[in-house]
């Protein structure tokens, strides 16, 4: 096994990105990607039809609206989206975000058409 193993420091990822909406892969794992992103402004409605999305504040806050709620997330907490549950990430200010779903997972899930929607993902 000539894999490097290597420590992560999340700050120095995310000086590495300039934009939002559009995650870049961290690490992978057991099929699963961790992936970084920058929010700010709304994302659009939609769901994952198979994917279970986990989503960790790292810097600053957003809320998470469902089409009966929103749950607002601050650094250190994070939330879990099951499968074919509509949501929209909003976020007020610049918010780092870490996000952990499997490999196939689409950032628009179902909205294969969106300007925002990333397929082929840069790695950090």
């Amino acid at each position: 096994m000539n894999q490097k193993i290597e420590k992560v420091k999340l700050s120095e990822k995310f000086s590495l990105i300039p934009d939002f909406w559009n995650p870049r892969i961290a690490g992978e794992l057991n099929g699963q990607q961790v992936k970084l992103a920058k929010f700010k402004g709304a994302f659009d409605w939609h769901h994952h039809e198979q994917e279970d999305e986990l989503f960790l504040v790292v810097k600053g806050s957003f809320d998470m609206e469902f089409r009966d709620k929103t749950i607002t997330l601050q650094p250190g907490e994070f939330l879990i989206v099951p499968r074919g549950v509509e949501h929209r990430p909003v976020a007020h200010e610049e918010a780092e975000v870490l996000l952990f779903e499997p490999a196939t997972t689409v950032n628009t899930g179902n909205l294969t058409d969106s300007e925002r929607t990333r397929t082929n993902l840069e790695r950090l």
